[in-house]
């Protein structure tokens, strides 16, 4: 079936199977590998993207389901003048050590300080319940969020 998706500003017409999910056709046909596969479950969120602005598991998406929607993934965040502020924050506060569920975490922390530019520590953590880092323990994780909506929010 033809879809049509605007990935990052991008627009994109493609001949894609039925089945195909939004992840693969993300990294196999656009080739924008910083969305993860990690487990193929929809547990741990390193496929995270936002789908007209919302934060979605790509995992879970059909490519098919995205026609005329706007993708936007890690590779679409940061801008002429640099990092976004939540990658940003990423870095300054060490949200991060082996780095493969970052990019789903920065987009999940994207959606979230668009809904809520001043949240909680709390509405943090519940904002990213859905990603999974089996590295930081998630406080980094939480001061890189505080970090950046202190810092230009989503933008």
């Amino acid at each position: 079936m033809r879809v049509e998706i605007t990935v990052n500003g991008q627009p994109h017409t493609r001949e894609v199977e039925p089945r195909l999910l939004l992840v693969h056709f993300l990294r196999d046909v656009l080739s924008l590998t910083g969305t993860h596969v990690g487990c193929d479950t929809s547990s741990c969120g390193a496929c995270t993207v936002l789908l007209d602005g919302m934060a979605v598991k790509s995992c879970t998406v059909l490519t098919a389901q995205a026609d005329g929607c706007a993708v936007t993934t890690i590779e679409g965040l940061a801008g002429q003048d640099g990092l976004s502020p939540v990658q940003e924050g990423f870095r300054q506060c060490h949200g991060l050590q082996c780095g493969f569920c970052t990019p789903g975490m920065v987009m999940a922390a994207t959606a979230l300080l668009t809904e809520r530019p001043d949240p909680s520590e709390q509405e943090i953590r519940n904002g990213l319940k859905g990603n999974m880092c089996r590295c930081t323990g998630y406080q980094m994780i939480v001061e890189s969020v505080q970090w950046a909506a202190a810092n230009g929010g989503a933008r």
